[in-house]
């Protein structure tokens, strides 16, 4: 009986016919530079990665690729993932890589790759490692989100079905930016992702114990985001947190974010508005 390689993405799996393991991933980066399927090449080749290498070994014991991205200390965003089982023939691999994957391989938003290989199965994985901001970015990052969220408040938008007009502009304040990073800190030292701090206090609280005496008060807090663009995005994204940018209670804004690379985020914002008495 005829042996079958199996090319699988996630939920979907194509068969084609069978046949040595040699080196994969100079194959993968001529597909990439020469394009394929009608798509254009890219010129950055992927960047082998020993912690994807990790993540192909994992994804190879069985379930969906974020459960092997879990259980490994890779950090990544917008991961892919190739698997070809069947043969050991080089030619054979890459040619089904070529057909069932090349939107993977061509997508210039990933830049590293990992392999696996077992007995007859090839699993390969491909992302774009996370690079949050440092600590010495952080007046040139505070800065890019006042502005997006400025841009934002200065056109009507919708926050899911409320209707917000254009409203003024917001400032930077040094105080609401110190209460934005003491709670960006507890959540970091404390591996939680909530409004409510370690020691129970709100953001009311926060705010008022370092000296600034508010009328309204609110916050915004997210995880993972790697740049000012994509926090505020998923900010604006999300009807609750939207409200707070777009409404004309306050006329101050603080951020900070803590990069903590032991915890699964990453990096932990806090963003809080004010208007003082």
């Amino acid at each position: 009986m005829k042996k079958l390689v199996r090319a699988c993405l996630i939920l979907s799996c194509a068969l084609v016919a069978a046949p040595v393991f040699a080196d994969i991933a100079d194959g993968v980066n001529d597909i990439r530079r020469s394009g394929c399927k009608n798509l254009p090449g890219v010129k950055k080749a992927l960047r082998s990665s020993r912690g994807l290498d990790e993540v192909a070994r994992e994804w190879s014991k069985g379930g969906r690729l974020r459960e092997a991205l879990d259980r490994t200390d890779y950090r990544g965003t917008n991961s892919a993932s190739m698997r070809v089982e069947g043969s050991t023939d080089q030619k054979t691999i890459l040619g089904v890589l070529s057909r069932e994957y090349c939107d993977t391989i061509t997508n210039p938003v990933f830049t590293e790759m990992g392999l696996y290989q077992r007995g007859d199965g090839v699993w390969i994985v491909v992302s774009a490692p996370f690079v949050p901001p440092t600590a010495r970015d952080s007046r040139k990052v505070s800065e890019q989100v006042l502005s997006l969220v400025n841009a934002a408040r200065s056109k009507p938008r919708k926050c899911g079905r409320e209707s917000f007009p254009a409203v003024p502009p917001l400032t930077l304040s040094a105080m609401l930016s110190r209460a934005a990073l003491i709670h960006s800190q507890d959540m970091a030292n404390n591996d939680f992702f909530e409004h409510e701090g370690s020691d129970g206090s709100k953001v009311g609280d926060r705010t008022a114990r370092i000296g600034y005496n508010w009328r309204a008060v609110a916050e915004n807090i997210a995880i993972g985001a790697e740049t000012a663009e994509i926090v505020v995005q998923g900010w604006l994204d999300s009807p609750g947190h939207c409200v707070n940018i777009m409404s004309a209670d306050y006329t101050e804004m603080g951020i900070a974010y803590v990069v903590e690379p032991k915890s699964k985020p990453g990096i932990y914002w806090t963003q809080v508005f004010g208007r003082p008495r």
